[in-house]
């Protein structure tokens, strides 16, 4: 599949939300609980800070989102953690095993580091194997577990805790 990575847009909210949706609504692939709204999506990414990253795939044949990544800073509340940011990455459901994945890493990790980025952090449901794989192959590594730490429809759900130097 051919793909052009940049960085979002507003114009991009509905393909991006097409996306993220149908992996909330799958309720096994993500900590998110809640669909978000093409008007919420647009106005996350016209507020965006300088220091935040947020790519989407596109696919060239057609011009259609099929995943983004976005990477903010890991806290604001103290200078301390400045050189950390907390990542997330969310390929289309139809779209997996096509190496969406594999260019979306490479182009965030290039724009955290010209942002000042350090280190990426992130937390991945301890059931979700292919995601925790996926950051594996990209670098990551397993630096703890908490147990317990989401309540998802009632349900505790284990944290695996990934992190990759820059």
């Amino acid at each position: 599949m051919e793909l052009f990575i940049r960085d979002a847009n507003p114009d991009d909210a509905a393909g991006i939300v097409s996306v993220f949706n149908p992996i909330i609504e799958a309720r096994s692939l993500t900590l998110f609980d809640a669909p978000f709204t093409v008007e919420a999506e647009r106005s996350y990414i016209e507020g965006l800070a300088p220091r935040d990253v947020f790519h989407v795939a596109v696919r060239a044949t057609d011009n259609v989102v099929v995943g983004f990544q976005s990477m903010a800073p890991f806290a604001t509340y103290t200078h301390a953690f400045d050189h950390v940011g907390v990542i997330g990455t969310y390929v289309d459901l139809r779209s997996r095993r096509q190496g969406i994945a594999k260019r979306l890493f490479p182009a965030t990790f290039e724009a955290a580091r010209r942002k000042g980025y350090e280190k990426i952090f992130t937390y991945i449901r301890a059931d979700n194997a292919v995601a925790l794989s996926t950051y594996q192959k990209h670098g990551f590594r397993i630096v703890g577990k908490a147990e317990r730490h989401a309540k998802l429809q009632g349900l505790c759900v284990d944290v695996v805790i990934v992190e990759r130097l820059l």
